[in-house]
């Protein structure tokens, strides 16, 4: 039998302390399959040590860029001499996001064979938008159970694309494709994500001509070619705001460091309003987070950004399992994405759910359980659940944490958490 790895946690003390936040995620992943366009040397700095970005570097490896860290977090990147516009099937089937290679590979090579995609359960999160922005600048794309096939027969021509939702992948995507494309592309509700500017500015460095990045009309310009260039990848606002929700929740003092309060604003004024202390400190990209009673009840309901974000929605309702009174919650974005309430339960906590909306009575107080991460976020909310619960808890299924967390063992213990990875038969 395999030997598998779950994390051990003692809660009980509060969490005190600094903790320094890892290049985001989502900013990582687009900007890597972004050096597919590069026909130059490219360093991207601020990389996060994560499961996911391991995937998208052996997708760009496997294409025939050449890849190497350069110190702890930082990557030299060469595609010039990538001979394949085919990623394999079980990289594409461990993470959904190495979808976005589809635009670049499109866009530099008139081409792109893969496998659908797979990576978290936690709804559906349909391609056809972006199909749909690729056929608008002249590729055919040909789909079945097993592959998708994106091909043109000459040039990507420019075209205006309206979203029917302000997807993040689609829009850099397509925002990727255009790049090379001939004229001038439109996209129109596009999304506006701190992640969707991160990338374009890591293309316009290179030599794209993107305007509008973080508002819902984007306009690129093709151009010949894209260069390299010297980029480093924004802070990760959900794994900053999972250590604020886990301060508040063990009634500690926190300060955050290397993180933008200005991509995290429905979180910040959500704490305040519950009764959180929470200063910013602009101008040095800290935030200082604590609380020393149980915080007030609220109401949240999840949105495309600037909304409030369904990747802190899991972490937000662990907190208010132990706030004082009744809190709803309304899940806009993904329609599969409460599965983390049944192991909240097994912890003690009192949460209702109906549909998209579920009902949170705060507890005095969460007992320690056998648990497992059914996916990334809802990982991360058994983990403050754990640190705040009395006794132990068990998370298994982890390599989902691992996915989206960088040194989360570490940087818990340094602020004080009883937390410990364990390998078990």
């Amino acid at each position: 039998m395999d030997k598998k790895e779950i994390l051990l946690i003692n809660g009980g003390g509060p969490l005190r302390g600094e903790v320094i936040i890892s290049g985001a995620k989502n900013s990582a992943l687009p900007i890597l399959a972004a050096c597919v366009l590069g026909t130059e040397e490219i360093i991207l700095d601020g990389v996060p040590d994560l499961k996911d970005v391991e995937i998208m570097i052996e997708v760009l490896r496997h294409l025939g860029s050449k890849v190497e860290y350069i110190g702890d977090e930082s990557l030299r990147i060469d595609s010039s001499g990538i001979n394949t516009c085919e990623t394999p099937f079980e990289l594409m089937d461990k993470m959904r996001a190495s979808f976005v290679v589809m635009g670049p590979l499109l866009s530099r090579f008139k081409e792109a064979h893969t496998k659908a995609p797979g990576g978290c359960n936690i709804g559906a999160r349909p391609i056809d938008l972006h199909l749909k922005g690729f056929e608008a600048l002249g590729a055919e794309a040909l789909v079945n159970d097993e592959a998708i096939s994106i091909t043109t027969k000459g040039e990507l021509i420019g075209n205006e694309i309206y979203l029917d939702f302000p997807s993040v992948g689609a829009t850099q995507n397509i925002m990727m494709a255009a790049t090379l494309a001939k004229g001038e592309t439109i996209i129109e509700n596009a999304a506006k994500e701190p992640e969707i500017v991160d990338l374009a500015s890591f293309l316009s460095k290179m030599g794209a001509k993107i305007k509008g990045a973080g508002t819902s009309t984007i306009v690129v310009d093709g151009v010949e070619k894209l260069t390299g260039t010297r980029h480093t990848i924004i802070p990760d606002r959900i794994e900053a705001a999972s250590y604020m929700l886990a301060a508040v929740m063990t009634k500690g003092d926190v300060t955050i460091k290397n993180v933008i309060g200005s991509h995290i604003r429905p979180v910040i004024a959500k704490l305040i309003e519950m009764g959180a202390s929470v200063e910013e400190i602009e101008e040095e990209d800290i935030i200082k987070v604590s609380a020393n009673q149980k915080l007030k009840p609220t109401n949240i309901q999840t949105l495309p950004y600037p909304g409030f974000p369904t990747d802190a929605q899991a972490q937000f309702m662990a907190l208010m399992t132990v706030c004082d009174g009744e809190s709803k919650i309304q899940e806009t974005v993904f329609e599969n994405r409460f599965m983390h309430v049944e192991q909240l339960n097994k912890m003690g906590a009192a949460i209702a759910t109906s549909g998209n909306r579920a009902t949170i009575v705060g507890v005095d107080k969460l007992h320690g359980a056998d648990v497992k991460a059914t996916d990334l976020r809802a990982g991360a909310a058994l983990v403050m659940a754990g640190l705040t619960a009395s006794g132990q808890t068990k998370i298994s299924d982890i390599y989902h944490i691992d996915r989206g967390y960088s040194k989360l063992v570490e940087k818990f213990t340094k602020l004080g958490g009883d937390i410990k990875r364990v390998t078990i038969d």
